[in-house]
């Protein structure tokens, strides 16, 4: 049975060191403003604001996230939010990473995908802990946020006109209301503006659709109980709920190069949608990821009940990255 970590996983190499200056790159990096804002209590009240939205549209999202509350009685905790936009008129990862860095947020690093023209951020939570009996944000540290931006620019010019056409200057002020509420800054997308989109950008059509709610979310596994602590003994639940996992890459276990980094998705569900010019499609929606990170070999004698985020594995996987994103993959397997 499933109930602890395997040896297979806790047994793994020391990790390149070098590695780290890969997290970060050479592209202009958002800077928090002077600004040091409001109340801890405002902040996890709009991060679980942007949850019960994504809750609400997402009825597989709700079923997953109920299941992992109910086994064993787990109190769920996160480990990042992952949101999508456009690099254009402000629409782009500093329409979002603003709030959170006046908030405590700071830059960890980032990642570049050019086959897929998208750059992506993700910033570390501040010193915060959600209180132990605390509702839908459980228990544990706030989650990392994960922030991706499509290149418009790089696109073809007949791309850039569709996206450019519903973006209206300065409208990307308004993300994080538009996230928290679960609904549009723009127009809704035409469905044939929604598939000439898709042709050349998957990422960019689903972004024009459902705009700043949240892409998915993932669970820190590394901070559950029981069966939900190991994350094989998640991937082998949910294959025997007959959920549709991530096989992107060849396995569904995405094992980062240092093996500290393991993760598991499920494919998006999808929704039929009505567009602007009133044709209804089935698209798809938003997903969840499990992510479990491994103690740094360093680290590997502290006793288990001392261990902190610090001495586990941190940052994303490139690899690994790519593959998850491909959750929403409109020729996702049936």
């Amino acid at each position: 049975m499933c109930l602890t970590r395997t040896a297979k996983l806790s047994s793994v190499s020391h990790p390149d060191r070098a590695q780290k200056s890969s997290y970060m790159g050479s592209i202009d990096l958002p800077q928090a403003s002077s600004f040091k804002g409001g109340s801890e209590t405002f902040l996890r009240d709009v991060l679980e604001s942007i949850l019960k939205t994504y809750l609400r549209k997402n009825p597989m999202a709700n079923t997953v996230w109920e299941l992992v509350q109910s086994v064993d009685n787990e109190k769920v905790s996160y480990d990042h939010f992952f949101f999508r936009t456009f690099k254009v008129d402000g629409y782009g990862i500093d329409s979002l990473s603003s709030f959170f860095m006046d908030y405590g947020y700071t830059i960890g690093g980032r990642l570049d995908f050019p086959k897929k023209h998208i750059h992506v951020l993700w910033l570390s939570p501040p010193e915060l802990h959600i209180p132990g009996d605390g509702h839908h944000l459980g228990n544990g540290p706030l989650p990392r946020i994960v922030i991706a931006e499509l290149l418009v620019d790089e696109l073809s010019p007949e791309s850039q006109e569709i996206i450019r056409k519903y973006l209206k200057p300065e409208g990307g002020k308004q993300a994080i209301l538009s996230s928290t509420l679960g609904s549009l800054i723009w127009e809704k997308p035409t469905s044939n503006d929604f598939n000439q989109l898709a042709k050349e950008s998957e990422y960019g059509a689903w972004a024009l659709f459902h705009g700043y709610t949240l892409n998915h979310l993932a669970f820190a596994v590394h901070r559950l109980k029981h069966r939900f602590s190991d994350i094989k003994c998640v991937e082998e639940y949910f294959k025997e709920k007959g959920f549709k996992l991530n096989e992107d890459g060849g396995d569904v276990l995405k094992v980062s190069e240092d093996g500290l980094l393991l993760q598991v998705s499920l494919m998006s569900e999808k929704h039929e949608v009505e567009f602007a010019d009133r044709v209804t499609e089935t698209i798809t929606a938003s997903y969840i990821e499990f992510v479990q990170r491994l103690v740094l070999p360093e680290f590997k004698d502290v006793p288990g009940d001392e261990i902190k985020e610090f001495h586990r594995r941190e940052g994303l996987e490139q690899a690994s990255a790519y593959h998850i994103m491909e959750s929403t993959r409109f020729t996702a397997q049936d």
